[in-house]
């Protein structure tokens, strides 16, 4: 029998949340104890927010159903190793839709990992390798959720960075978002040495350092993570305009693109929309990712993209025997 409150509630909560109905006498005897004490367990799940549905009859069951917030799960060693390894490969590639809130999960999680299970997720991780992985530079990990928890956390990030002419400078900052293209990772932050608002490839990070000095979070001149990003990119030289109709409505398309673009505008007839947004990817991937949305497009500028999804649409018709 658990004599143990807190102990046996765990167990409990880890067995409702395997997607079944627990019958009431099925639980008690699982836990080694009456069915007035399931009960009573039950109503103290409840009372911490976990949304316990009961069912009527001889034997009356239980189940964990979705509710209005997010209860805090419990996880089996396996459960959490699956999680943490998926999670460490979307990361690591910048995969497009593994974004900020993905990369604080993944914080959050190996903070908790016990040793034995941190050193399965490496070793699975390093024995892997994707099937697609993008064209991208690829990330440790371990920068990305070093530099999470300093967002989250409101506290001061040191690292050594590397520009793109090769001067390698020490950088004391205060982080304000990551932000993912897609194809690369970007941190967001306030400079402190050079006062003044700056973002970072993070391929180009290494030794990545909490300070654990906290501070309060400025304003961003833009309001926006992406649009700073977007307009530091502008200012580099190291981005183009691009101009593009798809023939859907605007909601239908702004599901299909990276936030990072920005949202497409209702064209003039009221069944099309326009994006206009400054990226920096190759124009050979700006191509394919344009033909992943799903309708049908057309790119109005620059001219070497409406070249690249001519020559893109060509070899896709030949592959297909065309």
């Amino acid at each position: 029998m658990t004599t143990d409150t807190p102990a046996r509630l765990l167990t409990l909560l880890s067995l409702l949340q395997t997607p079944r109905e627990w019958p009431g006498g099925e639980l008690a005897d699982r836990l080694g104890v009456s069915r007035r004490t399931v009960r009573r367990d039950i109503d103290r799940l409840r009372e911490l927010g976990y949304p316990v549905q009961a069912t009527m009859g001889a034997d009356g069951g239980y189940r964990l159903v979705a509710g209005k917030a997010m209860p805090p799960l419990v996880l089996d060693d396996e459960e959490a190793v699956a999680i943490a390894v998926g999670l460490r490969a979307g990361a690591g590639h910048a995969v497009e839709g593994v974004d900020e809130a993905s990369v604080r999960a993944l914080a959050k999680l190996e903070q908790v990992l016990p040793s034995r299970l941190r050193h399965r997720v490496a070793t699975l991780q390093a024995a892997t390798t994707p099937l697609t992985s993008g064209d991208g530079p690829s990330i440790a990990t371990e920068t990305l959720t070093v530099m999470a928890s300093t967002v989250a956390g409101q506290e001061r990030l040191r690292f050594a960075y590397r520009a793109a002419d090769g001067t390698e400078s020490r950088r004391v900052t205060e982080p304000y978002r990551l932000v993912s293209t897609g194809r690369r990772w970007y941190l967001v932050a306030y400079d402190l040495d050079r006062e003044d608002w700056r973002t970072f490839r993070v391929d180009r990070v290494s030794e990545p350092f909490a300070t654990g000095a906290r501070f309060a979070p400025r304003e961003l001149p833009t309001g926006s993570a992406a649009e700073y990003l977007r307009r530091s990119m502008q200012r580099h030289g190291d981005s183009y305009d691009i101009e593009v109709t798809f023939a859907a409505p605007p909601e239908a398309v702004a599901t299909r693109l990276p936030q990072w673009l920005g949202p497409p505008e209702p064209a003039a007839d009221g069944t099309s929309c326009v994006l206009r947004a400054t990226v920096s990817d190759p124009v050979d991937w700006m191509a394919v990712r344009l033909a992943m949305v799903g309708p049908d497009f057309r790119v109005r500028e620059p001219a070497e993209l409406v070249e690249r999804v001519r020559e893109l649409g060509t070899r896709l018709l030949g592959a297909a025997g065309g």
